[in-house]
């Protein structure tokens, strides 16, 4: 069995519903959920013209691999109504695979772990909440330690 950190996030309607309506769907499909953050609120990050954000960050117990479980979460967002259009552009669901047991991946349709997350707020401090000594296989610093040094200076709040 393998364990995956998923980072959701949603800005367009009910974003709190849309969470909880992935991670069900996440369960039904993609394997057990062990273990869930809170749902922090923050601004957006990159195009910061549009709506706050609610991101939660779950871990997974999958039997798949990284790449069918990408496959899974994608078909997940169209499920959900997510259609893929302007990069960083506002979106019912977004979900993303931080890590994938302590694998490293560079594939042309995945990177494991998460490009750029140790620049992002959003991503770390749920993070840190579930696992804040994870370490990260290729910065070698742990999740609290990513966090200290984070450039990203946006709020994160729970919501």
């Amino acid at each position: 069995m393998n364990l995956a950190y998923i980072l959701l996030g949603s800005n367009i309607g009910d974003s709190k519903s849309l969470l909880i309506t992935a991670t069900k769907l996440i369960a039904k499909h993609a394997g057990e959920i062990k273990t869930c953050s809170s749902i922090y609120r923050t601004s957006a990050w990159g195009n910061e013209n549009q709506d706050d954000f609610l991101n939660q960050v779950i871990l997974i117990q999958t039997k798949y691999s990284a790449q069918a479980l990408l496959d899974i979460l994608l078909e997940t967002e169209k499920k959900m109504g997510r259609s893929r259009t302007i990069k960083n552009a506002p979106r019912l669901i977004d979900l993303d695979i931080l890590f994938f047991n302590h694998d490293i991946i560079n594939d042309p349709e995945l990177v494991v772990p998460h490009p750029l997350m140790e620049k992002r707020r959003f991503v770390l401090v749920p993070l840190k909440e579930l696992n804040p000594l994870y370490l990260h296989p290729i910065l070698n610093k742990t999740i609290q330690q990513l966090l200290l040094e984070c450039p990203d200076k946006l709020d994160v709040k729970k919501n």
